[in-house]
């Protein structure tokens, strides 16, 4: 380790790592570069805006047996969002990249190759390309600048600094190519993780989290729209884009002065069957739901998305069609090898057959979002199905990203929910205990056969079979009786 005198304040500054090469003061935010033995005053470098990472200087953790420690961050915002990079310091002396984004996280290392690779300017989302020998999907093209650094980090970065960067998936592998200082990439390949996995140690609690992102935004949980003066409500830190629902006006409010992006004009409001703000309780995770839109097809076919977030589990959605609810969550686990068009994927060892291909557009929006979204964003679909499971890639002309969703009843969104859940539930039968005689209706079609199927043997000895197709007859309708009396569906 060495340690240097700010240029500027006269702190310590510290840098663990030898890859190191400018760290920011934590005391005035001057960036310090080392160089030789001296250092120098590279002007301040913009404070990161607090968020809802549970990462933060200083976490541990171990990655393939290899323990390391969390020395630096970056953070970026592009069109549609941002996102960190943190900077790890191995025990080894070697270092990676932890890529922050959603609740989602790949760690990535730079990879010394000389194969061919694609041009910025040619890539496309879920294209695939031979990278380092192997087919890999773009999954991602974002150009994105700099608005924040902490810590220690192997670059000159500051106010200004723009990436071009691309990141491709092939099951959990991941690969980012980086064009920021030229058209030749550099390549850093790795892998989708978990906090988990990682065993993090030192992560910032729910409190802290609370604590540090009220403190920043003026403890607003919610604000005024600029434009309309309606209430918005949403979670400080956690999501930086908000649309108004009275008037749709889109909000910048990563911020601690919301700002408005693009005006919009009072529409008609569409009934919210999950109350914005609704809390949960789901697998011992606390959830709340943020941000609603409603979609349509290009039939005109229409469905509403309820986006959730959950402090340790983060973003997940709720979709409510005509033909009952879902929960989806986004997967870092891609299928091996995906081309457009084709009829299986599989995930987890789960064959998906191809059910449709469609375009949709977003009709209505309203609440808090982790990426900016507007009326009139459309996104190509690709459904995929395995029994009751769904699969579902959306691509745009800048993102591609995979989901998985799974029934669930109103019933248990009515108990997860309580009275914000405003959708209808299934009312128990009137005429118990013979309302239901689902199971009923199966056995005596099972009777009739069994009787005419033993017609001949019935009429040639009457007495001596009656008794024995009776107790048949018997064993096969009393449990259905049974099951219908206890049927809860």
């Amino acid at each position: 380790m060495q340690i240097v005198s700010c240029p500027s304040c006269g702190a310590e500054v510290k840098f663990r790592s030898h890859a190191s090469v400018m760290a920011v003061c934590e005391y005035c935010s001057t960036r310090v570069l080392k160089d030789a033995d001296a250092v120098k005053d590279l002007g301040k470098m913009s404070s990161v805006l607090e968020d809802y990472s549970p990462i933060q200087i200083g976490t541990s953790g171990v990655l393939g047996g290899r323990p390391f420690t969390v020395v630096g961050r970056i953070q970026l915002r592009y069109s549609a969002g941002m996102w960190n990079e943190w900077y790890l310091l191995f025990d080894d002396g070697k270092t990676s990249w932890l890529g922050d984004s959603s609740g989602m996280y790949t760690i990535t290392a730079e990879y010394q190759g000389d194969g061919e690779l694609p041009a910025f300017e040619q890539l496309q989302p879920g294209r695939n390309y031979p990278i380092n020998g192997s087919p890999y999907t773009a999954a991602e093209i974002r150009v994105a600048d700099c608005i924040g650094g902490q810590g220690e980090l192997p670059f000159a970065v500051g106010d200004g600094y723009q990436a071009k960067v691309a990141d491709f998936r092939r099951g959990t592998e991941f690969i980012t190519l980086d064009y920021s200082d030229g058209p030749r990439p550099v390549v850093y390949t790795g892998l989708s993780v978990t906090l988990d996995s990682m065993q993090c140690q030192l992560l910032r609690d729910d409190d802290t989290i609370q604590r540090a992102a009220g403190r920043y935004r003026g403890k607003l949980d919610a604000l005024d729209c600029p434009s309309c003066g309606s209430g918005i409500k949403y979670l400080p830190g956690v999501t930086a884009n908000l649309v108004c629902p009275a008037c749709h006006t889109q909000i910048d409010a990563a911020s601690p002065e919301a700002q408005v992006l693009a005006a919009g004009e009072r529409v008609a409001a569409v009934p919210l069957t999950i109350e914005l703000g609704a809390t949960a309780k789901i697998n011992n995770q606390d959830f709340t739901i943020i941000g609603m839109m409603r979609r349509a097809d290009d039939e005109g076919a229409q469905w509403n998305e309820y986006l959730m977030y959950g402090p340790r589990a983060g973003f997940s959605w709720l979709v409510e069609t005509d033909d009952g609810w879902s929960g989806a969550n986004v997967l870092s686990n891609w299928p091996a090898w995906y081309a457009p068009g084709s009829a299986k994927v599989t995930v987890d060892k789960v064959e998906f057959t191809r059910l449709y291909d469609y375009g949709s557009v977003v009709t209505y929006a309203a609440g808090a979002f982790n990426w900016r979204v507007a009326v009139g964003d459309r996104t190509r679909v690709e459904e995929f199905e395995a029994g009751q499971l769904r699969l579902s890639s959306e691509s745009t002309a800048q993102e591609m990203t995979w989901s998985r969703s799974a029934p669930v009843s109103a019933d248990q969104l009515a108990l997860w929910f309580g009275a914000a859940f405003k959708g209808r539930v299934k009312a128990p039968s009137k005429s118990k205990p013979f309302g239901n005689t689902r199971y009923r209706s199966t056995a005596k079609y099972i009777i009739w056969f069994m009787l005419a199927l033993n017609a001949i043997p019935l009429l040639a000895n009457f007495s001596g079979t009656w008794f024995l197709s009776a107790v048949g007859a018997l064993a096969i309708y009393l449990p259905a009786v049974f099951l219908d009396n206890n049927d809860k569906s």
